[in-house]
């Protein structure tokens, strides 16, 4: 299990317990590390700045007690926003009828990146439609998705469909990050 699996593995339970999706956990920066927490309400409402908060104190307790993260880092909380990653089969079901950019790990028929329509999940692999050519990616192939910030989905988020797609009433963190100092000062 490497480092992100094991991180997961130890704040996911308590972040559905919260009513939190876990959508990501990535640790980027080499001279100052950061990890970074992406989370959706389960309830599909607004995620705030108050939600991040209540996140970040209990990620943090939880990574204090088992400390996988040997050196220092910061850690930052946040929304997925509009044009969020796709990280698990559901999301892509989810936000299917919208377009995404999806980069496999290897090549598929001569390419490693698509953009097109999503048409949702068929036996684990990811239906799109890529200028009338419907295509299918395996799920395990992907290394990373992503909506792309469309006038649709920007209307879907205004009328609140997909559910937490970036709502902006109050107080909705819209891709938007709260950072927190590592408080054990590693």
């Amino acid at each position: 299990m490497d480092l992100i699996e094991r991180v997961s593995a130890l704040i996911e339970p308590a972040m559905n317990d919260m009513g939190f999706e876990l959508v990501r956990v990535r640790l980027i920066g080499s001279q100052r590390k950061t990890l970074e927490i992406t989370a959706d309400p389960l309830d599909g409402g607004a995620m705030t700045v108050d939600h991040c908060a209540d996140i970040s104190r209990a990620v943090s307790a939880i990574l204090d007690v088992d400390d996988p993260i040997p050196e220092a880092y910061v850690l930052e909380v946040g929304s997925p926003g509009i044009d969020r990653p796709l990280t698990k089969i559901p999301h892509f079901e989810r936000f299917a009828g919208f377009d995404a950019k999806v980069e496999l790990h290897r090549m598929l028929n001569g390419r490693k990146r698509f953009n097109g329509k999503l048409l949702g999940v068929e036996d684990g692999d990811i239906r799109l439609d890529q200028d009338g050519e419907v295509l299918s990616l395996p799920f395990a192939d992907i290394r990373a998705a992503k909506l792309i910030l469309t006038d649709e989905l920007l209307a879907a988020a205004q009328a609140g469909i997909p559910a937490q797609a970036g709502a902006a009433e109050g107080g909705a963190v819209e891709g938007g990050w709260v950072e927190i100092d590592d408080p054990a000062g590693r």
